[in-house]
């Protein structure tokens, strides 16, 4: 028989689209200020170096595994040494080019994510006639909220990755912006649309697949504190889930945004799955999963924060709301 504290971990009516929204973008801001402080990698760099990814081991790292990624040919350098490389080559202060980007789009982001999974999810439950989400039902819902955010991050992930290509003499993200749209036009801004609409729909579709089934087979929380922590171990391993499956899709986003288009030349890397094989066929498989060390150290711990945080604030939003929500 349910104890009175599981009782109240059920919701009996959903919470409004604004709602799932908000909780999102909360998260999301809450995702960049927990990793922003945290010296991840310091044990393994000397003191510049470890300084360096203390003030800012999110962005550093995403410096470093663009930098990988967009590295042709067997891979040179790891981690270590491609952080090693830039900052001897090129500065420190290249480890935070295309920080505003990402920092601008983080709360938008996951906004977009959690208010169109809850929206998918309702609609497919309407569709099918059932009553409660199933794991076939989770997988198509998570694939389908990644469908809608990315269109959402495309101009942000073009800039971002414009500006920490080696090569990159930009000024900085508006320069960008302005010499894509004066050469291509502002669907410029949408190059690579079609590996980042394939890319958040494998990360969103293994990440809350992944959430439904670990939950099931977790112990049934009885307490709000459990819940919690049932909610950060399930989005954590379904943030490594995703990252698994779409890092290979995020190598041939890359490698797509970051090449420079010239007329009347056709891009060795232009469609997803073409540019896959390709990849796999010149550098083998392990160049799909160029970057893939500091892209799950940031992603799978982040998508535990972000379940954490969403349904923590969903459930504030209920209390306050009152009933039908509690």
């Amino acid at each position: 028989m349910a104890t009175e504290q599981q009782k109240k971990l059920v919701c009996p009516i959903a919470l409004p689209f604004a709602a799932n929204f908000a909780a999102g973008a909360i998260a999301g801001i809450s995702e960049i200020l927990t990793f922003y402080p945290l010296g991840t990698f310091k044990p393994f760099f000397s003191c510049q170096e470890s300084k360096l990814m203390f003030r800012n081991p999110t962005f550093s790292r995403c410096c470093v595994k663009t930098r990988m990624q967009l590295e042709t040919g067997k891979s040179q350098h790891g981690l270590v040494g491609t952080l090693r490389s830039i900052i001897r080559e090129e500065g420190a202060g290249r480890l935070y080019r295309g920080l505003v980007p990402p920092l601008l789009l983080e709360a938008p982001k996951r906004a977009v994510k959690f208010a169109a999974n809850d929206f998918w999810g309702k609609t497919y439950l309407d569709l099918t006639g059932e009553t409660k989400m199933t794991q076939n039902l989770s997988v198509l819902t998570g694939c389908s909220a990644g469908a809608t955010e990315s269109f959402v991050v495309v101009p942000f992930e073009l800039v971002k990755i414009k500006l920490q290509d080696k090569t990159s003499t930009f000024k900085g993200p508006m320069d960008v912006v302005k010499q894509v749209i004066a050469k291509e036009g502002l669907l410029g801004l949408y190059a690579g649309m079609e590996s980042t609409f394939w890319r958040h729909v494998y990360w969103n579709g293994g990440y809350f697949g992944c959430i439904f089934q670990v939950k099931a087979l977790l112990p049934k929380p009885e307490t709000q504190q459990a819940q919690l922590l049932n909610n950060f171990v399930s989005g954590a391993i379904g943030g490594f889930a995703g990252t698994v499956l779409n890092t290979p899709f995020d190598v041939v986003k890359s490698r797509i945004q970051g090449t420079t288009k010239v007329p009347g030349v056709k891009p060795k890397y232009n469609w997803t799955y073409p540019a896959l094989v390709t990849i796999a066929r010149e550098e083998g498989i392990a160049a799909l999963y160029k970057g893939f060390v500091p892209k799950v150290l940031r992603l799978a711990p982040g998508g535990g924060v972000l379940l954490l945080v969403v349904e923590f604030t969903l459930g504030i939003f209920r209390q306050v709301l009152g009933p039908p929500y509690i």
